[in-house]
C-alpha cells in the first residue's frame, strides 16, 4: 500500500510559479510510475505530467509544455510538480497519482492505483 500526501497548492496570479510536492510513503518500486493530474470545476479529471518512478524520460500533456516540469527526490520519496507562467485555465484541485505495475510475464502486466487527497491551485487575473 502507498499512502501520497500532497501539498503547496494556493492562489497565485497570473504568470506567477507554485511547486506542488507529492509525498509517496509505504511500497514503491522502481517499476513503478508517478503522475499529476487535474480537475477543473464542471470537467473532467485531465493527465498533466508524469514519469517512470525509477526517474528518466518525463511526460506532459501539450497545455503545459515548457511551463510544468516534473521531477523526483529519491532521498524524500517526494515528487514535485513545478509550474510556471500559470494561466487562468490552469486553475483545478492537483491530483498525485501513484501507480503500482508489477510484472507477471514479460508479456502482462498489471496496474493498481494510488490518488493523493488532492491540493487546489488558483490561478487569479
Amino acid at each position: 500500500q502507498v499512502q501520497l500526501v500532497e501539498s503547496g497548492g494556493g492562489l497565485v496570479q497570473a504568470g506567477g510559479s507554485l511547486r506542488l510536492s507529492c509525498a509517496a510513503n509505504g511500497r514503491t518500486s522502481s517499476n513503478d510510475a508517478v503522475g499529476w493530474y487535474r480537475q477543473a470545476p464542471g470537467k473532467e479529471r485531465e493527465f498533466v505530467a508524469g514519469m517512470p518512478w525509477s526517474g528518466g524520460r518525463t511526460y506532459y500533456a501539450d497545455s503545459v509544455k515548457g511551463r510544468f516540469t516534473i521531477s523526483r527526490d529519491n532521498t524524500k520519496n517526494t515528487v514535485y510538480l513545478q509550474m510556471q507562467v500559470l494561466k487562468l485555465e490552469d486553475t483545478a484541485v492537483y491530483y498525485c497519482r501513484y501507480t503500482i505495475v508489477t510484472v507477471h510475464s514479460s508479456t502482462k502486466t498489471s496496474e493498481y492505483d494510488y490518488w493523493g487527497q488532492g491540493t487546489q491551485v488558483t490561478v487569479s487575473s
